[in-house]
């Protein structure tokens, strides 16, 4: 079957591979969309430390069911519509024990850790098959990254008498606006491309203000979450959020950031990571989805497996400019 590999940096391939066949306990799904990701850019570019190469990438799927191995609780039936859950979990780390296995310290993540979704069929432990009711094949491929924004607005506790400011409006600060205006918070959101904050503003975002220009006169936010990952978004959450604060991070930043610690003392501030998602934020988009929230205009592009060495060098030349980019596996649909 055919697979997108990124052989080295700048290096796209299209490859075969062998066709899995499901293990007892395992479900074969049938790849319609993946998402390329931040994550699949960074690879691309050869910085993303987390990969080796040669590497498929892609762990933001909308699939279907092509086959069902034994052991597989009833529930699940071929030619229903999934997305999967990309990350895995050991069952024995700390993060695991609290039952916090997004945070699992053993992760391996689909594309990241270990070969991806970029192919045509995938197998995978039914526990990680999740059902999209209504949610068409192709939005599917969007919940992912929604998950992880949705994911960072309940470790930040979230509530209707905040105000949040979003840093960074692409796919995963989307996510992140989106839920925060769910739980009745009034939402700033920051980036530096006019078009997705006017992308914020349509998703109920209060405020929303181009960092790269003079700041205007905007409420104090109670929580801050970094989407971005980089040294000057990290110093502006820092510096912007409210006494007794919050500022959660889901950006991994490059290169080690200086911080006025001084802040987190006089500002009793509290810090939090946030990686990846669980279970209920991939239902919470999934129901946010099921609203009859229009997700086309997350799209960037729908390509086809030969186009991804074009539309990654695109990307990678102009990443402000980009949301989701969807490889397409199955024409028919």
């Amino acid at each position: 079957m055919k697979a997108i590999q990124i052989v080295k940096p700048g290096e796209v391939a299209i490859v075969d591979v062998a066709k899995p066949v499901p293990a007892a306990g395992e479900v074969l799904v049938r790849m319609h969309y993946v998402g390329f990701c931040g994550s699949d850019l960074n690879t691309f570019r050869g910085g993303n430390a987390m990969v080796t190469f040669p590497r498929i990438p892609g762990h933001e799927i909308g699939a279907v069911i092509e086959e069902i191995g034994a052991d597989v609780p009833a529930g699940f039936k071929v030619g229903q519509v999934v997305t999967l859950n990309p990350y895995t979990n050991c069952g024995h780390c700390a993060s695991c024990k609290r039952g916090r296995v997004n945070a699992c310290e053993n992760n391996e993540t689909l594309g990241v850790q270990r070969d991806g979704a970029m192919k045509e069929y995938v197998c995978i432990p039914w526990q990680k098959v999740i059902a999209c009711g209504d949610v068409s094949v192709r939005d599917a491929a969007l919940i992912e990254p929604m998950s992880v924004g949705f994911h960072a607005v309940s470790r930040g506790r979230v509530s209707d008498t905040d105000v949040v400011m979003v840093i960074g409006c692409g796919m995963v600060g989307l996510g992140a606006v989106v839920r925060s205006v769910l739980r009745g918070a009034t939402v700033i959101a920051a980036d530096l491309d006019d078009e997705k904050l006017a992308l914020a503003r349509s998703l109920g975002a209060e405020y929303t203000y181009n960092t790269a220009t003079e700041w205007g006169d905007i409420p104090e936010p109670d929580v801050v979450i970094e989407a971005v990952g980089s040294v000057p978004t990290y110093q502006l959450a820092i510096n912007k959020v409210a006494f007794t604060g919050r500022v959660v991070c889901i950006g991994y930043a490059k290169s080690d950031v200086s911080l006025p610690t001084s802040l987190f003392v006089k500002k009793e501030l509290d810090i939090m990571g946030s990686r990846n998602a669980d279970p209920a934020d991939f239902e919470a988009v999934i129901r946010y989805m099921h609203a009859g929230v229009d997700v086309e205009r997350f799209i960037s592009s729908v390509i086809e497996p030969e186009q991804s060495q074009k539309a990654l060098e695109d990307w990678s030349a102009a990443p402000g400019k980009v949301f989701r980019i969807l490889v397409k596996w199955n024409t028919e649909n």
